[in-house]
């Protein structure tokens, strides 16, 4: 059976075949409403399957976005990467996903990799690019998004949250019900001392302790981003004897290992430990009780970052280069609410 081409599309349609490809691609240039229902008839009764690859050699370009995030273990970055899959099918495209671990190595590979598949653009989650990833992306001359980290370069594009003003509203909150003073699980020895969002939690807290007139030295314990490991740091850190009334975690991945070790101590949360998250993942409210977290709009950030991924404008405002959506806390009953 002889395959079924544009041509043939076009000459049932009775129309060009420029047209029938601005009904597939769904542009550059509009099609009447009567002349695109007739060549979508035509596409389906020949039953005529674009060919993808011969489309992405002539543009230069696939249907195809790059997404890189560091762990997609850990909830935030999975429910961000399907708030980006959703957005880019929205949009016509598909979204090929790759697990740095943290590693600058790793990242460098999915970089090549996927700008060799000639993607539309690439879309970084939380790790900005390294050295030589960003030396990388400058030789292929990619667009590429950072979501959840504040640019470093001026003419880097980014899609954040109010990260220091949600943690300081977080702090405060627990301030106001009481507590002398607020401890604070960070990041560790390897967070990054400017861009990264658990840098500018701990700087949000920082701000809110001060402003209360309390000290913050001591104050700030060093934990690592997933409950697992949290919740065994957690059991020392409320095994001692000055242990605290009330925590502010930079992740809700942290929140929930420390919830976990006080209930295995058989500390009652809130009534002895008010706790408070970040990131507002799903499984936050199901915790026992009910993590009280800082939240965004998620979906809108990833709207926004295929968005910028797949503008073709080659030169950005600088309010289109970095979106900044407020954060706001979502109280429940960890907190003491």
């Amino acid at each position: 059976m002889a395959k079924v081409t544009r041509d043939d599309v076009a000459r049932l349609a009775g129309t060009s075949t420029a047209v029938v490809s601005y009904v597939i691609n769904n542009g550059p240039r509009p099609v009447a409403a009567a002349t695109k229902e007739r060549v979508l008839a035509a596409i389906q009764e020949l039953g005529y399957r674009p060919d993808r690859v011969a489309q992405a050699m002539a543009s230069r370009r696939t249907d195809l976005i790059g997404l890189i995030v560091p762990d997609a273990r850990q909830p935030f970055f999975a429910e961000m990467a399907h708030a980006v899959e959703q957005a880019a099918a929205e949009r016509g495209k598909m979204v090929l996903v790759g697990n740095s671990d943290y590693l600058d190595e790793r990242e460098v590979h999915y970089l090549r990799a996927f700008l060799g598949m000639r993607v539309s653009g690439l879309i970084l989650i939380s790790q900005g690019p390294s050295e030589h990833a960003a030396a990388e992306i400058e030789a292929w001359d990619a667009r590429v998004v950072l979501v959840h980290r504040k640019p470093e370069a001026i003419d880097e594009v980014a899609v954040m949250i109010d990260d220091v003003g949600g943690a300081e509203t977080a702090t405060r909150h627990l301030l106001d019900h009481g507590h002398r003073t607020v401890v604070c699980l960070g990041g560790l020895d390897s967070t990054p001392e400017s861009g990264d969002p658990v840098t500018y939690h701990v700087q949000g807290w920082r701000r809110a302790m001060e402003d209360a007139g309390l000290e913050t030295e001591g104050q700030m314990v060093k934990a690592p981003y997933n409950r697992y490991d949290t919740y065994l740091l957690a059991l020392d850190l409320l095994s001692a004897p000055d242990r605290p009334t009330a925590v502010f975690c930079s992740t809700d991945d942290q929140a929930i290992g420390l919830l976990r070790a006080a209930r295995e101590l058989g500390i009652d949360v809130p009534g002895e430990l008010a706790v408070i998250g970040f990131d507002n993942v799903k499984e936050a409210g199901l915790t026992d009780p009910p993590l009280t977290t800082v939240g965004s709009d998620r979906e809108a950030m990833a709207m926004a970052a295929v968005d910028l991924v797949l503008n073709d404008t080659p030169r950005l405002t600088d309010g289109d280069r970095m979106r900044q959506f407020p954060s706001r806390l979502l109280i429940r009953r960890s907190c003491g609410c």
